[in-house]
């Protein structure tokens, strides 16, 4: 039976491109994101999954298991960012937050609780989107501190699963060249998605013995504060 690779956040940017990488590695993959046309084929499945909804990311997990028969590797990437401030009207306002606060966090919480049954049958691994940002002080940025979150989520997850013969993995990019980038930061260096996506297939094509906890990946020229 071939390995199910499951993608979150998969219509675009870093999910899109990890999604390919892992075809071409031999992957049966789940491509779900929020905006899916659902079409399901021998070796590639387009779902549609809102992860900030738990009833869809257990539907889901639910639904690829039941059709392929297991869940070898689930990525947790979904995402969302907008620009925050706590000291002034700049950026979004308030009532716009609590999106990006689900989505970034209690997404890749609910995803991790869906998969992880199918994951302890199939000794698979959980990799999660969190970013460089959520390694340090971001002034006025509650993006940044939705991924300091998902750091310590990844570290949960790996502590709990001790002796599942699940593999957790946080990748913790820099900036990478998506629609989502601030236009303060257009002429930045930037990484391209799919040097994200060969982070991500690295950690996973380890032997079952090596559990790569976390991966930080900059661009070239990237300063450690920004």
């Amino acid at each position: 039976m071939e390995n199910v690779f499951v993608v979150t956040g998969a219509s675009r940017g870093i999910g899109a491109a990890t999604a390919a990488l892992a075809a071409d590695a031999g992957y049966r993959v789940v491509r779900a994101s929020r905006s899916a046309e659902e079409s399901v084929g021998d070796r590639g499945w387009d779902a549609r999954c809102d992860v900030s909804s738990w009833d869809s990311v257990q539907d889901l997990m639910a639904r690829v298991e039941s059709r392929w028969g297991r869940i070898d590797v689930v990525f947790a990437n979904a995402g969302v960012s907008v620009d925050t401030s706590f000291v002034s009207t700049a950026g979004a306002k308030p009532s716009e937050w609590t999106n990006m606060v689900v989505t970034n966090v209690c997404g890749p919480a609910f995803t991790a609780r869906a998969a992880m049954p199918a994951l302890m049958r199939s000794g698979g691994h959980l990799v999660l989107t969190g970013s460089a940002a959520g390694r340090g002080v971001r002034p006025g940025n509650l993006y940044s501190a939705t991924k300091w979150a998902v750091t310590g989520l990844a570290q949960a997850i790996r502590a709990e699963a001790v002796g599942t013969g699940v593999r957790v993995t946080v990748v913790q990019p820099g900036l990478v060249d998506t629609d989502a980038i601030p236009p303060s930061r257009a002429d930045d260096p930037k990484l391209a998605p799919e040097d994200v996506g060969r982070a991500v297939l690295y950690a996973v094509s380890q032997p079952s013995t090596v559990d790569v906890n976390e991966i930080l990946i900059r661009p070239t020229g990237q300063a450690a504060h920004r």
